[in-house]
């Protein structure tokens, strides 16, 4: 099992312009596949975003990479979406128990 971490560091005080978009992209399906969840910070670093995923194998994630994302739905709202990103990184960890 792999988990990836899409942290985004947003703007100062943007959460609220973005948690409409999240609730948008939730109600039409683009968060329910691979046990997506979304989480913020609680301590740490403030205004973060972490998109968290399962995958089976590598090759599940490299499907999910080349194939959802690049649909045209995702594109325009991760278009709107990315205005209120500072910077992001991504984790990709393997789960050993």
């Amino acid at each position: 099992m792999y988990i990836t971490r899409d942290i985004f560091q947003l703007k100062f005080a943007h959460y609220r312009d973005v948690k409409p978009l999240l609730d948008e992209a939730s109600q039409k399906g683009m968060f329910n596949e691979h046990n997506c969840r979304v989480l913020t910070d609680f301590t740490g670093d403030a205004y973060r975003l972490i998109l968290e995923q399962s995958f089976k194998s590598l090759a599940e994630y490299e499907t999910m990479m080349s194939g959802d994302i690049g649909k045209d739905e995702w594109q325009q709202w991760y278009m709107k979406f990315k205005e209120h990103v500072v910077s992001s990184h991504r984790e990709i960890l393997k789960q050993i128990i």
